[in-house]
């Protein structure tokens, strides 16, 4: 089940004093100056932005283009598309449909998680407005911020609740790699073997339908936020926050079984190693009648992902229903999915990105021991 703030920290939030902002009293939205990918060149100064969800919103990275059209640093992008808000730390360009978010109030760094959680939370709001009313609904949404004794933004408190936020995910993460035993990013001559099959092309791929793989596709049921009462279950929705999941609820919500994969309207999709419920804008994918390993379904996930990128948005909503002979790319061994390259490749894929992860949470954890020493 994904992290939860544990209960010293729940208590920290509701000792302090909040009060009450206008969002338009905080920031500035105002629209971009686009332009078409064909102009930009090869470099890795700045960011192109457009309104995907995936990598932060940036499409690319691209060198000089033009002076006049740059965004400063130090502001948010806000997609319209899932009115995804994302921290802008280095000049950008944008795509159409991009707004900036700009802050009327100096902003120490040590907040600024704290300001794209709080602006996040407002995607509900904005996505049920048509695109031409979001700067006015923008302007118009109230949020709270801490206080201190005078009754001024307490920016002291938002960046000691982030440092200890970020210590319990640093320690949750180390148990997590001892505990499934991805400590060990130290590859095996058969990773070895299946990363260089894949990167020299020798795998051969054949199309398998959804349905073919998963025995069971279902979607969500609908429950309105105000009907959610809180609890232990995770509920996952449309969007790419927190993977989806966007709340806890105690509902009597129709349950769905870990080793599940999601996919929502817009086509985002998520692997889900727990117990969950979704509302009607999640599909979930799954089988009891084989075994899939997480390795292997996680490749599906990737492989489902990559077959419908880019085909749903707001406008064109993606349902389980229509799914069902959509087709994923996957290895083939004698006509028939080849589970075992799937696992292999994936252990090693897995290795290759937590050598990374490991390395920071080892500094990371030191640093906390030495301050606390």
């Amino acid at each position: 089940m994904p992290g939860k703030i544990d209960a010293s920290l729940d208590e920290k939030l509701k000792n302090v004093e909040w009060g009450e902002y206008k969002l338009g009293d905080l920031f500035d939205i105002d629209n971009t100056l686009s332009f078409n990918t064909d102009k930009l060149v090869v470099g890795t100064d700045y960011d192109y932005v457009t309104r995907t969800s995936l990598n932060q919103g940036i499409l690319q990275t691209t060198g000089m283009v033009n002076a006049e059209n740059i965004n400063s640093p130090g502001t948010w992008s806000l997609g319209l598309l899932q009115m995804d808000f994302f921290y802008r730390s280095k000049p950008w360009y944008a795509g159409q449909f991009v707004r900036k978010i700009t802050p009327k109030i100096e902003i120490p760094q040590g907040s600024i998680l704290f300001f794209t959680t709080l602006l996040n939370k407002q995607k509900q709001k904005l996505l049920s407005v048509l695109v031409r009313n979001v700067d006015k609904t923008f302007k118009e949404i109230k949020i709270k911020l801490p206080l201190t004794s005078n009754g001024e933004i307490n920016f002291e408190f938002m960046e000691s609740f982030i440092a200890e936020l970020e210590a319990q995910r640093i320690a949750e993460l180390e148990a997590y790699l001892l505990a499934t035993g991805l400590k060990d990013y130290h590859l095996t001559k058969e990773e070895e073997q299946a990363l260089k099959e894949f990167e020299e092309s020798d795998v051969t791929f054949s199309e398998f339908s959804y349905s073919k793989i998963f025995n069971k596709i279902k979607q969500g049921r609908r429950l309105k936020k105000d009907d959610q009462i809180p609890g232990t279950i995770p509920f996952v929705m449309a969007g790419t926050t927190n993977t989806g999941v966007a709340n806890y609820v105690s509902n009597p919500v129709a349950s769905f079984p870990p080793n599940s994969i999601t996919i929502d309207i817009f086509g985002n999709t998520f692997y889900r190693n727990f117990a969950f419920g979704a509302g009607d804008d999640t599909g979930v994918y799954w089988s009891d009648k084989k075994q899939y390993s997480k390795e292997i379904m996680l490749f599906f996930a990737g492989s489902m992902k990559k077959s419908i990128i880019g085909k749903f948005s707001y406008g064109k909503k993606l349902r389980s229903s229509q799914s069902l002979n959509f087709n994923m790319q996957l290895p083939c061994l004698s006509n028939k999915p080849d589970y075992k390259f799937m696992e292999t490749f994936i252990s090693a894929i897995q290795k290759l990105v937590i050598e990374d992860v490991v390395l920071y949470a080892d500094r990371k954890i030191s640093a906390y021991k030495n301050v606390i020493g």
